[in-house]
């Protein structure tokens, strides 16, 4: 998770919802990423389809059986979807998000009779050190549009 936490630390510094995701199998890292929605202007450029779309391209395969994804805020019901597509083993996420998060909040996605592979879920991994990440990303863009800084 900390490598997650780095990449959401980057995306922040770049203007982005700092949101990071590794993926890992038998204990090397596959891929990592940051979101990069703002930067690309593509709305599926979440870290998580980042991370996949990179771990799939370097295994050469639209699998990744077998590895385990981290990611630094719950996954949204799109971001569940493509990691049901990718067959990840186990998802193990820092913060909740019970606004947009499409695991155990909103749609459920893995508990939905149409999906087909769903993985292990964890929460709760660093959720402190993430959701702080969040929380104040979001005070700076506040108060920059307020003209308080």
């Amino acid at each position: 998770m900390d490598t997650a936490l780095e990449e959401a630390r980057a995306a922040a510094a770049r203007g982005e919802v700092p949101v990071g995701a590794v993926i890992v199998r038998d204990g090397r890292i596959l891929a990592r990423a940051g979101n990069r929605t703002r930067e690309l202007a593509d709305p599926t450029a979440h870290a998580e389809m980042l991370v996949i779309r990179q771990a799939c391209r370097e295994e050469g395969s639209e699998r990744l059986t077998g590895a385990d994804l981290y990611v630094t805020l719950e996954p949204c019901a799109m971001c569940a979807a493509a990691i049901s597509f990718a067959r990840i083993r186990r998802v193990y996420f820092a913060a909740a998000d019970e606004k947009a998060g499409g695991v155990i909040h909103g749609g459920r996605f893995f508990s939905q009779p149409t999906c087909h592979h769903a993985p292990e879920v964890y929460g709760g991994l660093a959720e402190s050190e993430a959701a702080a990440l969040l929380k104040d990303f979001f005070v700076l863009r506040r108060e920059a549009q307020n003209g308080d800084l």
